[in-house]
This record gives C-alpha cells, structure tokens and sequence, in this order.
C-alpha cells in the first residue's frame, strides 16, 4: 500500500485528473468490466493516453502502450484504477507495463476485485517498478462506486429517475411532454450511461414508449429495453415490439400463452419467467439479481408511480434524478407522486441540486 512517505507533486495530480477524466467518459460503456483511464508521461509531456475499450476490452493501458509510438523506458503511467494482474479474456496488464520498462505506475484506486486488490504493489515492486497509489482516492472513488458496488453486492448500480409538474403530477392526455427540451436531453443521457433502462407493461401500455437514446451521435448506445410484464400483456403495435431484434429486449413474466411465447422469441425477445410473491409481484431483488446476471451493470429505471414506490420501499435506489417543472398540470394532471418525493427526502439525505442549466426546470440528484 502506499505509506505516509509518498509524495505527489501539483504535475501528478494534473496527470492522474486526466486518467480520471478518461475514466468517467467511460462509465456505463465498458459492460463488466471497469471504465479505467491511462496517461503515460515522459520527461513532463504526455506521450499516449488510453481508455477501456466499449463493452469493456482492450484494457486501458494497453491500448495507451500499444498506441504509444515513442520509447516507453524511464516513463511513468497515471492509471484510475490498479493495473489488473489475472489472467482472463486477456492477458494481464501489469505483465505489459513491466515489458514495456515503464519506470513508474501511479494509480489512484485500488481494485476491489478479489484477483487483484493490491496484488500489483508486490509484483511491481519485485520487477524494480516503482509504484504508488491513492492519488486523488476520493475523486477516483466517486467514479468507481458503481463498480465498488456491483463487486460487492453481484447486483446492477440502480439509478432511478422521475419527472415531474411542479404540483407533483407525472402524466396528463393533454400534455405528452411534463419537463422542457434540456431536461429531456439529459434523460437521454442517463439512458447512454447505463447498460439498460427497466419499466413496467403498465407504463409500456399507457405511454408506448422507445427507450432509445435520441442524442445526436450516441444512437448505437440506446440500452438494452427491460419489461416487468407478468401476463405478457405487451402489444403487438408497441414500439418496443416493433423495435424488438438482437436481443435488445427482455421480458420478465410470470405466466403467458404458448402462442404469445412463441411469437415474443421469434420477435428476439428474451424472457424470463420468474415466480411472484404472495402480493402477486415480482420479488424486485431477484429481478435485479437476473439483470445482474445477464450482464447488466447500470440499470436506469424510467419507473411510473407504483414501480418507483415499489424500488423506493425496498431501499433499491443507489441513485436518483428527480426533474421538476415549473408548470403546474391542475385538474389535467394525473399520478400524484407527493408521497414518494416524501420518500425520496427521508431515505436519501444526502443530496444535491443543479438547476442552472434547465431552463425553468430543477434537477435534484438523490445518492
């Protein structure tokens, strides 16, 4: 581990930012695998930077050492997150860096992952690499608690979301959108940072929605669609069926027609069938437990009243964006949700807000 001896100058700190900043531009892209950033330096210039690759491979560092096009002997390597040293899919990195007579690894994380955590201190220091490690931890550990997470839990990061009229109503026939144009472009941005998006047959039905990210760019990064639909009441005419292909979408239910089945399968949906507790839903823990499984890390749940209520009282929420409208919807609002912003207040304390850049709306982030 790194001792009280350790020094990091003002040009570490600078260097291991921009690891960090490559890291986080990787959240919710990297599949199971961590987002991690590299930045090589020699003699005080940056010579080759890396990222995890989409869906989580190459690793950062080799992408950052097999780009480089200089010597890499007498460099130092600021790395997010501690170079991995197992072998997997791919050979380790460590393995890498020491070949490479990279002189010095400074990283600010250490890897929770049992195959590692801490084990490349020893390696390094074996080969004669120096290493240190905790650089801007606090910083680093924000970026990686959804990953901390997923190792420690084997459960899917849950970020909630909800928007809101400022008298608290979420739907009205009169009015498709409640929030403005930058609210909505942020909800879109939620849905290119998480692996899927989770909602009910209740709110597919009602508001047939896409679920795909519409920024410009970052289509192909639409997440993978996730239905709690217990008697496969999905329509044929939906947007999700219509939309259905590659297994983009699953489907948990409880029971449905062979007929329905049949068809749903031929679609490229994927279902799971999993049994209801004795209030007749899905155990909510077992659903996140099968997403976890099927490789999910991130879930964005876009939940209307009563599966927001039902994540809410199960403390399922490891974060939430609640956007609010300075409009008030009246006698053409309907779902009042003042009962779960109550919620939202008692079991998520520490929270902070941004509304500079919405127009008139708020956004309250809930952690």
């Amino acid at each position: 581990m790194s001792t009280r001896k350790d020094k990091f100058t003002k040009k570490d700190s600078f260097f291991m930012n921009l690891a960090l900043n490559l890291a986080r531009d990787r959240v919710g892209l990297t599949g199971d695998n961590p987002p991690v950033g590299c930045v090589i330096v020699k003699n005080n210039e940056v010579i080759s930077i890396g990222q995890t690759g989409l869906n989580g491979r190459p690793h950062a560092e080799f992408n950052a050492i097999k780009s480089c096009k200089k010597n890499l002997k007498e460099s130092t390597m600021y790395v997010s997150l501690e170079p991995c040293i197992h072998y997997g899919k791919t050979p380790p990195c460590s393995n890498l860096i020491i070949k490479s007579k990279i002189k010095k690894v400074i990283f600010s994380v250490i890897d929770v992952d049992k195959r590692n955590n801490g084990k490349s201190l020893k390696l390094f220091k074996s080969k004669n690499v120096i290493v240190k490690n905790g650089l801007l931890k606090k910083r680093g550990n924000i970026i990686y608690k959804p990953y901390i997470y997923n190792k420690s839990k084997n459960l899917p990061f849950v970020t909630g979301k909800l928007a809101t009229s400022n008298d608290n109503f979420i739907y009205s026939k009169e009015k498709k959108r409640i929030t403005n144009k930058y609210s909505d472009k942020i909800s879109h941005f939620l849905r290119y940072k998480n692996d899927a998006i989770l909602i009910s047959s209740k709110t597919l039905n009602i508001d047939n929605p896409s679920l795909n990210c519409r920024l410009n760019g970052l289509h192909i990064f639409s997440p993978y669609r996730i239905i709690l639909d217990r008697e496969l009441s999905i329509k044929k005419n939906s947007k999700i069926y219509s939309t259905s292909s590659n297994n983009n979408t699953v489907i948990f239910y409880n029971k449905g027609n062979l007929k329905k089945i049949k068809l749903l399968k031929k679609k490229g949906i994927k279902l799971i069938k999993l049994p209801l507790n004795k209030n007749k839903f899905f155990d909510l823990r077992l659903v996140l437990k099968n997403i976890f499984f099927i490789g999910c890390r991130n879930l964005l749940v876009e939940g209307g009243k009563d599966l927001t209520n039902s994540f809410l009282k199960n403390k399922l929420f490891n974060k939430f964006y609640l956007f609010k409208s300075s409009n008030k919807l009246g006698i053409k609002g309907k779902l009042n949700v003042s009962s779960q912003l109550q919620q939202l207040t008692f079991k998520y304390k520490n929270r902070s807000n941004v509304n500079s850049f919405t127009g008139n709306d708020k956004i309250k982030v809930y952690s």
